[in-house]
């Protein structure tokens, strides 16, 4: 039967290795949307990142954005919820983060927008280069809570920077530099692997997926049991141990793969769409007795 929520990750699970959504995926969300489902992305990226993706979140236009530190309605481009670093805290571990790994790259995201070193590769063409001027702690405010700090192992190629490795590429350089950040971050910050080639995303204590998607949850009164969550890499694990049924797409990373309850094809064959598509017709064949047009559409599989 259909859940009452899908959460799925976005980069790497719904979303092709082109950052595109197929047609076949769009009709499956439209389409569990109508059955009474609602689509709640959760997804590292910042709300800046989410715009082209508005209609594909139904009619309440909201996505759970920057690993779970903030709840983003796409309506109104402003944040509903939204947890921050303590500013103390903040500050301690970007001068600890500078002695522990010197010539490191560190940005900061706010639900106002990012701020980055000035040699911090270049990842988003258009972006406002003021955003570059100094180091991130010369630009932090007091009025700003900041919900991840980012920081970019020293001498990762701009033109590697963000590539996606899965688990079974061993990076001794990249095991070696989260290594040190884990040892900065103790309990100060939850350290995150989203896949990014060279990439560590620190956020604020106790700010998972899980966390966020369980608080949003208990807002639509709506039980674990009754969630399906889609994912692929290990950031996403807390996430899929949480929901009802946790599915990993076969492109996963193997960590994702061993822990879920079920595998649906790759990001790149509509693996979220064919789970849907095939929980729409269990739903329409358990309910024979309702007249055509009452049903929800269903979603043929496209070829």
């Amino acid at each position: 039967m259909l859940p009452r929520v899908v959460a799925t990750d976005l980069d790497g699970t719904l979303l092709r290795t082109d950052g595109t959504v197929s047609e076949r995926t769009r009709r499956a969300l439209v389409a569990a949307e109508a059955a009474g489902t609602e689509v709640v992305f959760v997804t590292a990226r910042p709300p800046r990142w989410l715009d082209d993706l508005a209609d594909l979140v139904g009619g309440h236009g909201r996505v759970i954005a920057l690993g779970g530190a903030a709840v983003w309605d796409l309506g109104t481009g402003r944040a509903l919820d939204a947890c921050g670093f303590d500013g103390g805290v903040l500050r301690s571990l970007v001068a600890r983060l500078r002695d522990a790994v010197p010539g490191v790259g560190l940005a900061v995201e706010t639900v106002e927008g990012p701020a980055f070193d000035p040699w911090f590769p270049d990842g988003e063409p258009g972006l406002d280069r003021s955003r570059r001027a100094v180091p991130v702690e010369e630009a932090l405010r007091d009025d700003e809570a900041v919900a991840k700090l980012l920081a970019v192992r020293p001498g990762t190629p701009a033109q590697g920077f963000g590539v996606v490795q899965r688990g079974d590429v061993r990076d001794d350089a990249q095991e070696a530099f989260f290594d040190r950040v884990r040892a900065v971050a103790g309990d100060r910050a939850e350290l995150h692997y989203s896949g990014a080639a060279g990439l560590a995303e620190l956020l604020p204590p106790g700010v998972t997926k899980d966390v966020a998607l369980a608080r949003w949850c208990r807002r639509l009164g709506v039980d674990a049991r009754d969630v399906w969550a889609f994912g692929d890499m290990p950031n996403d694990l807390p996430m899929l141990r949480w929901a009802g049924r946790g599915h990993a797409v076969a492109n996963a990373h193997p960590d994702v793969l061993a822990c879920a309850d079920a595998v649906v094809p790759g990001n790149d064959d509509d693996g979220v769409a064919t789970a849907l598509e095939a929980a729409l017709e269990v739903a329409l064949e358990a309910a024979p007795q309702a007249a055509p047009e009452d049903h929800p559409a269903a979603v043929p599989p496209s070829p």
